[in-house]
């Protein structure tokens, strides 16, 4: 019988086996694609291939990175991965990880390709600076718009207000129907004053002494402005003249205060003069004082 030495042989099959898986693996992790950079962060980029839209390669401290050159682009000059901008097209070849992302161990590409990326995302960027201006022009005009509404919205409560005293006071005195007028007296202001002029001191005293001759009588003040100027503005000097009215009644004329109606401030309303002229402005700008009796008290 033929003498085999068992041990030897099998120390070849071991050594074939390993040297058959090694070529094995190698061929089946080993990885070549073609691509566009689609997005980079950091270590990690999107590379859009034939295969697959959105392929994810992982750069490491051991990446190659070269641009190739020459006629036969068989030159190879070395490049740092700030190159690796999106928008630009590559060569990977690598590993496949356990997650099926691609270890790149050598990436290439054009001179010409990585200088229209960088047009791009010189493009972009402008763009991106012209959005951001954009956006922060609109936050501005947004924030002066949210300012204005907010000043209308003032604007229309202070009318309303204003309206609300007024119809107040027209309802404290409008209802004249109910009462006899037996005397009056009309008191004209300077333009923007509250202060009652001194010539107007003995016509109101009189007027206060012809009232306490009358059974029930009561008083009645009501200031007046322009419509000239700001709405506010001019309700509250109507105000203001009234009560400098009332005040002379009471302490000049010695009404007692419960022959006196509270004073109203009518603001722009009633307009006697033409707002457009000096003289209809100052027609505008009075203090009506009236001696009442109620109709009822005069027919008892």
């Amino acid at each position: 019988m033929p003498h085999f030495n068992f041990a030897r042989i099998a120390s070849v099959a071991i050594a074939l086996i390993v040297a058959v898986s090694f070529l094995a693996t190698a061929a089946a992790e080993t990885t070549k694609v073609e691509g566009l950079i689609k997005a980079r962060s950091g270590e990690k980029m999107v590379v859009q291939t034939v295969e697959s839209p959105n392929l994810v390669v992982l750069l490491t401290d051991y990446t190659e990175v070269g641009q190739v050159q020459g006629v036969l682009k068989a030159r190879r000059k070395e490049m740092s991965m700030a190159a690796l901008v999106p928008g630009l097209k590559i060569k990977i070849e690598g590993t496949n990880d356990k997650d099926g992302q691609l270890v790149a161990e050598k990436i290439s590409f054009k001179g010409d390709d990585l200088q229209q990326a960088q047009s791009i995302q010189a493009g972009l960027h402008e763009t991106k600076m012209q959005g951001q201006q954009n956006a922060e022009e609109l936050e501005k005009q947004n924030a002066e718009l949210k300012a204005q509404n907010a000043a209308l919205q003032q604007h229309q409560e202070q009318i309303s207000a204003n309206k609300a005293a007024v119809d107040a006071a027209v309802a404290r005195f409008g209802q004249l129907d109910e009462y006899y007028i037996f005397d009056e007296v009309t008191v004209y202001f300077a333009n923007g004053k509250v202060t009652v002029d001194p010539k107007y001191n003995s016509q109101l005293t009189a007027l206060a002494e012809k009232a306490k001759g009358i059974n029930g009588y009561m008083i009645e003040v009501k200031g007046y402005a322009s419509s000239v100027g700001s709405a506010s503005v001019n309700q509250q000097l109507s105000e203001d003249r009234a009560n400098a009215v009332t005040n002379i009644l009471l302490q000049q004329g010695h009404v007692p205060l419960t022959r006196m109606l509270a004073p109203g401030a009518m603001g722009e309303t009633e307009q006697v003069g033409d707002n457009k002229t000096a003289d209809g402005q100052a027609e505008n700008r009075r203090v009506v004082v009236r001696v009442l009796q109620n109709k009822a008290i005069a027919g008892v």
